[in-house]
């Protein structure tokens, strides 16, 4: 019998919700809001060094906005654009003994989504 396995390209096609207007977000959250789920993100943690969620009691992470938007362009190199982890690493600057706090370069569609994502917090 044959099973059917979903394509990694297949995962970018559908549009993600609305990221909300709040501080911090569950890994629970972050997996709704980004299509991954929440083991992929522990290791995506792993992999790339500027997604650091705060991690407090219980050491249950809370991320922030800004690490929302790193999700969903790690998920869009990844899946939409079929890059690996180590050029998603690099594509992002996140290469060893390059600097962290480098410029990334975004894509338009990225760009775009991040526009949207802002204006709607802005009409609340």
């Amino acid at each position: 019998m044959l099973t059917m396995e979903a394509n990694p390209k297949d995962f970018g096609t559908e549009p993600l919700p609305p990221i909300p207007a709040k501080r911090y977000f569950t890994i629970g959250e972050v997996s709704e809001l980004c299509g991954v789920k929440p083991h992929v993100l522990r290791y995506w943690e792993q992999e790339f060094s500027q997604l650091k969620p705060v991690k407090r009691r219980g050491n249950r992470r809370y991320y922030q906005h800004h690490e929302v938007l790193l999700v969903r362009r790690i998920r869009e190199l990844l899946y939409s654009q079929g890059f690996t982890i180590s050029g998603a690493r690099n594509r992002l600057g996140d290469s060893q003994g390059q600097d962290k706090s480098s410029a990334t370069t975004l894509s338009p569609e990225v760009l775009r989504e991040d526009l949207i994502t802002i204006a709607e917090m802005l009409r609340v």
